[in-house]
Order: structure tokens, then sequence, then C-alpha cells
């Protein structure tokens, strides 16, 4: 077997570092130090960012029956400088939830899906009673039940919300426009 070969030491007994091995050890640590800029970067995408400027407040559903559409109510309140576009919702409580606002015409309330929803900067959007809501299709709760609603974003934020479950007769305990007036109610087919 041959012998190793005798490396010359520097005179603290370390090996002496190559000079051509330098600037190659520099671009490794740069480029570690690169990797792992990015790895946390993919890894941590929200970090450093604020949370959504979107709080939600006053959010309930009104649930009467499986068989019937709950529907959701809130108020969405905007801290930034730029309107924030609500575009969907989702929650395990509910088949499928979605946005809509009733249109009156000739005497008849009629749901109208719609796409999106605005809130303007430094501004308020109720979802109330008669106007803008949330259809919960097939709900899956109980009165007296908090359930978690994720409201997502046209930025892709996602704010999730608590939502209590009344029945008919919602928070202020009194019934529904509809239910107190004999309002005909029509769900586009």
């Amino acid at each position: 077997m041959p012998d190793a070969p005798i490396l010359p030491r520097t005179t603290s007994g370390r090996l002496p570092a190559c000079q051509s091995c330098i600037p190659r050890r520099r671009r490794c640590a740069v480029t570690v130090l690169a990797a792992l800029a990015l790895g946390s970067s993919l890894i941590l995408p929200r970090a450093g960012r604020a949370d959504p400027p979107v709080t939600v407040l006053n959010s309930w559903f009104r649930y009467i029956i499986p068989q019937v559409p709950a529907g959701g109510y809130m108020t969405l309140k905007n801290t930034s400088s730029q309107p924030m576009v609500l575009t969907g919702a989702s929650s395990a409580a509910c088949g499928m939830l979605t946005l809509h606002r009733t249109e009156t015409s000739g005497g008849v309330d009629r749901m109208v899906p719609v796409a999106a929803v605005t809130v303007p900067a430094h501004g308020t959007f109720r979802f109330v009673e008669g106007g803008y809501h949330m259809m919960c299709m097939n709900p899956v709760m109980h009165i007296g039940q908090t359930v978690t609603v994720t409201l997502t974003f046209a930025d892709g934020s996602r704010v999730p919300a608590p939502f209590v479950v009344y029945g008919v007769s919602g928070p202020s305990g009194s019934a529904p426009n509809g239910a107190a007036t004999g309002t005909k109610m029509k769900m586009p087919m």
C-alpha cells in the first residue's frame, strides 16, 4: 500500500487552505445561505406579512332544518387603505356555501348568487336579512353551536371566523321579514 502523502502543516497544526479552494468555499457558503433563505420563504410564506386587514363581526347562521338552506350573516370590517374583495366561503358545516343577495320583484324575493363582494377601504360591508347573505346548502349544524366559516379574498388571503347558529328567530329573537309578513321566497333554478 502506498504511503499517504505528507501534507505541510501551519504553525497552528492545521492544514493550509488551498488558494483555489477559498473562492469555491465562499461560493458554496453563499449558495447554502441563498438556499436556506429560499427554503424558509417557501416553508413560511406568511412570515413577516401582516394578518389580512378584514375582521368578521356579528357572524351568525339562521338554521331551521337540514333540508332548508341556512342563511349566513355578518359584518366585514376592512382596516386597510385598499378595497378587499370577498370571492368565496367554505365551512365543514355546509355541503356548499355561496354568496347571495336578495332581489324583490313583484312581491317575490329571489336569492341571486353573486361572484364577489367588495369591502371598501377603511369601510364595512354588512350581510343582512333581505340583502346580501351566505347560503349554506345541506347544513350540518344545530342551534346553539358555533361553526367555523373560512372566507376567501381575491388576494389569496383566508380569514376563518366563528358563526353562532340560531333558530328561525335569529339573535334578535324575532322572526325574519318573510316569516313575519308571509312574503314568498323563490330560489333561482
